[in-house]
């Protein structure tokens, strides 16, 4: 997924965690995400408050979104560097395409992960089936050593794991004793995990870990803090269990997050991670020149043309980081 701001914030990320415990509220902003009318996603990393959870270090929740009224998501070719996305969804289907020539389509409960490395470039369009479109689109830095790696794509469909009032698919890393299969650069966490009507759900959890729940739906409580929809609770490294709780009377779902604290500064400037301000133009003028270094795809027919980077910010932005 792209970043369509038209003026996007360069943000330099990175810092230390909290002291454990401790839930922090990460509340979301509004972004337009693109299309005919331009669907609305909400989204919890980066702010100014906290840039990364391990080596998440972007988070946008979107839906349920009629797409008779929004146009859903029609987002044209677009560059990354220095990630990975992570495509995650609850209601509706997308079709994807990459200059690696993948060529898959994301569906509930069926992850799809791009790794950009050194560059790639890919569109993203909901079917014509699509009348409701739910889910989260992430990204993970890439640490140095791995930052240019070649391009790459990854399906997997985690299968649902019944637990004590609760249901879960884990999507990335290890969780209530399921691994999931697929590459990262560094330890990851994610999941999705659906809590029945008043139920409590004490999971074992890597203390070497921070750890972040997004509500999507219903009424959870994280370490004993409430959350509210879109919401993102983050807890630092230290915890050894993750405790939620459905006060609710109809089910609740979340987005678990988690990793080490990934103790590497990056810069993030639209769809670019990098390390300085100078890479970062650099891969700017690339896209912008039709450089080998992203590949080559062909728009939809009739769909989205391809998009322009936006310009960069007059001044160089003062690095933003994690509290101390």
């Amino acid at each position: 997924m792209s970043n369509v701001e038209t003026d996007p914030a360069e943000l330099a990320c990175g810092g230390d965690p909290v002291d454990p415990g401790k839930v922090e509220i990460l509340d979301a902003r509004s972004v337009p995400l693109g299309g005919p009318r331009a669907m609305p996603v909400r989204r919890t990393l980066p702010q100014r408050q906290r840039s990364l959870i391990g080596a998440w270090c972007f988070a946008d929740h979107y839906g349920p979104d009629d797409t008779s009224v929004s146009g859903g998501m029609s987002v044209g070719p677009h560059p990354h560097t220095g990630l990975q996305t992570v495509s995650w969804l609850f209601t509706g289907e997308i079709e994807h395409r990459d200059s690696l020539g993948s060529h898959a389509m994301v569906r509930p409960g069926e992850l799809n992960l791009m790794t950009g490395g050194h560059g790639i470039c890919h569109e993203e369009v909901s079917t014509p089936e699509t009348t409701t479109l739910h889910g989260v689109q992430l990204w993970v830095a890439l640490p140095d050593e791995h930052r240019h790696t070649a391009r790459d794509f990854q399906h997997y469909v985690p299968p649902a794991t019944a637990l004590d009032g609760a249901a879960a698919r884990v999507f990335l890393g290890t969780l209530a004793g399921e691994t999931s299969p697929v590459k990262t650069f560094t330890p990851l966490l994610g999941a999705e995990i659906v809590l029945d009507p008043g139920a409590s759900l004490s999971l074992a959890a890597d203390p070497s870990f921070e750890h972040g729940v997004l509500l999507d739906t219903g009424e959870v409580t994280f370490a004993g803090t409430p959350l509210q929809r879109a919401q993102l609770g983050y807890l630092g490294i230290g915890a050894t269990a993750l405790d939620l709780h459905n006060p609710g009377s109809s089910p609740a779902r979340v987005i678990v997050l988690g990793g080490p604290p990934f103790g590497e500064e990056i810069l993030m400037w639209w769809n670019f991670v990098g390390r300085s301000h100078d890479e970062i133009a650099e891969y700017r003028e690339a896209w912008e020149a039709n450089s080998d270094q992203f590949g080559a795809i062909e728009p939809y027919p009739g769909g989205p043309a391809r998009l322009p980077a936006p310009p960069l910010p007059a001044v160089r932005i003062k690095p933003r980081r994690n509290p101390s």
